[in-house]
């Protein structure tokens, strides 16, 4: 059976680099693929036709073929652009956040794409029709842990497995999820297994149960104060970091547009 010359696939461009005089080579999150990288020949040419529809952050169509090192983009037809995205720094920069965890957190030609690559472009949806930004990316890093297979544990200790009590907690990194305040099975474990605690409020791990087991539409009813969002920002991000071992680029991006 002859391999086919040419494919179609849904994209979401999450990068791309100049290659060559005029080329350039697209970092793709892709339905069928999972991540994939393509090459747009004379994408920075003026006369470039593809080149408007292969920015960061745009929902393609792609007719793919067989290239010596990467796919070659034969055909580009936008879906969604997100306009909205580009013209408020703020939203480009949760947008630009959306995009570095899943250019992360996955690799090349992956499988089982297509629940991930829904929870991209609905997220980029949201923020673009400008939900809540806090909501948009709170709800989106919890399901990407999900199907990540980083599930935090929230609702027992990650340690002994006890009911986590309605009282301020301990959150553990290295244990993917919150630790009763034990003070001496703490010590204990930080001497044996260098274990770090960061607190968390219950306010705050409230709303990171509300958002692990809600629908979207039921997550929207949450309204946590200012220093509730960013006591779980913070958390969440810092648990990123410890599960990639590198330190994400974009939220201090984001941190500094804010101030």
């Amino acid at each position: 059976m002859r391999e086919a010359r040419s494919f179609g696939v849904e994209a979401v461009v999450l990068r791309h680099v100049d290659y060559g005089e005029a080329d350039r080579i697209l970092t793709l999150f892709t339905r069928q693929l999972g991540k994939t990288r393509a090459m747009v020949k004379g994408a920075r040419k003026v006369t470039s036709r593809k080149a408007g529809h292969l920015e960061p952050f745009t929902y393609v169509k792609l007719q793919l073929s067989k290239g010596r090192d990467f796919p070659l983009v034969t055909q580009a037809e936008t879906i969604d652009a997100y306009l909205p995205l580009r013209e408020d720094l703020v939203l480009t920069s949760q947008a630009a956040y959306v995009l570095e965890l899943v250019d992360r957190f996955t690799y090349d030609e992956g499988s089982d794409s297509t629940a991930i690559f829904r929870l991209l472009t609905e997220t980029l949806s949201r923020l673009a029709k400008k939900a809540e930004p806090w909501l948009a990316t709170r709800y989106y890093e919890m399901r990407l842990l999900d199907h990540l297979g980083f599930r935090p544990k929230l609702f027992a200790c990650a340690v002994c497995g006890n009911e986590i009590q309605p009282q301020d907690q301990f959150f553990s990194f290295e244990a993917g999820g919150v630790v009763c305040p034990d003070p001496g099975k703490h010590e204990e474990l930080r001497r044996t297994e260098r274990l770090q605690l960061q607190p968390i409020t219950l306010e705050a791990l409230k709303y990171l149960r509300h958002f692990q087991r809600s629908s979207y539409a039921e997550a929207g009813r949450a309204r946590p104060a200012a220093e509730i969002q960013q006591e779980t920002e913070t958390l969440m991000q810092g648990f990123f970091t410890y599960l990639l071992e590198r330190e994400l680029k974009t939220p201090g991006f984001l941190q500094q547009i804010r101030r």
